[in-house]
């Protein structure tokens, strides 16, 4: 089954599909133009595979959403239009199709540094989670930790509880869902890397959404966090900004962050949580995209 989305232009798949460059197959990758994803349809598991068809300027997408190895040769009647609906509902939601980036051009013009950036990075998206579920355990295995280290968790974590299926002869995993990871052990848990507390807090958060906290319930998502032991505000912005396309969440405290605003900003000089708020002030209604502008832009070695 293939399917057409034309995404709020903007779009540049290249650019916002970059980091998912070079990786495993098992995992979301981007290679050859092509993004290629396992995903949950509700009732069964599908490949989806994304391609950019015209420009930046006049997006359209082409996904193909293919059945696992075996299955019938007509996707007709294997696919739904139920599961062709929940397949286009999760493109636009990895990649926010319907975000308004001209607006957001529009409010960080009288930023010279950003305004310059926009133009060079012109139609790249921040990629979301499939649910606010997956931001928020991806969140808490990111805290205080390296990113190279926290992917590696992740991919374990995946693995040893994730769904699967088998596409174009590669096994290919789903993020688990709460209901998988609460009947997790601390112990299966460290297996994947995480550290005694990191565990113990995964649990309770899968258990906090299985006892009927709705994923899509966001203001109740954030307060209920607090509540957790060791779930901070760093968490709640990351989580906010992936999972919930709150793109004015700015975490400030994240390192990374710091020194994309330290280099941009201050000549690399090392800064401080609240300076970094303090920059970035003025963008306001928009601080957590501008601040993923500032990372790929240091990534892909901007000046």
């Amino acid at each position: 089954m293939e399917l057409y989305i034309r995404p709020a232009p903007p779009f540049d798949l290249d650019l916002s599909a970059g980091i998912f460059s070079g990786g495993d197959e098992r995992f979301p990758v981007y290679e050859g133009g092509t993004y290629r994803q396992a995903v949950s349809l509700g009732k069964r598991l599908a490949l989806i595979k994304v391609r950019s068809l015209q420009t930046v300027d006049d997006p359209l997408l082409s996904v193909e959403v293919v059945p696992a190895d075996g299955a019938p040769d007509d996707l007709d009647r294997i696919l739904s239009s139920e599961d062709a609906k929940a397949a286009k509902s999760i493109v636009t939601r990895l990649f926010n199709l319907d975000l308004d980036l001209l607006s957001f051009y529009d409010a960080v013009k009288g930023d010279p540094i950003l305004a310059e950036l926009s133009l060079r990075l012109r139609g790249l998206r921040s990629p979301s989670t499939a649910t606010v579920f997956e931001a928020l355990i991806d969140s808490i295995i990111e805290q205080q930790i390296s990113l190279q280290a926290a992917l590696s968790m992740q991919k374990k974590l995946i693995l040893a509880f994730g769904m699967s299926m088998r596409a174009g002869g590669v096994f290919r995993y789903v993020f688990p869902g709460p209901r998988q990871l609460s009947s997790a052990t601390i112990d299966q848990l460290r297996g994947c890397g995480l550290s005694g507390r990191k565990a113990e807090y995964v649990l309770g958060v899968s258990r906090l959404v299985m006892e009927g906290l709705r994923e899509n319930d966001e203001q109740k998502i954030i307060e209920e966090l607090g509540k957790i032991r060791g779930v901070g505000i760093w968490t709640a912005e990351m989580t906010m900004i992936r999972g919930m396309q709150k793109f004015d969440a700015m975490p400030a405290d994240d390192l990374g962050l710091r020194r994309a605003i330290s280099h941009y900003y201050y000549h690399s000089a090392k800064i401080s949580g609240d300076e970094a708020r303090r920059t970035a002030e003025g963008w306001k209604g928009w601080r957590g995209l501008a601040s993923f502008y500032l990372i790929v832009a240091e990534m892909l070695e901007l000046r």
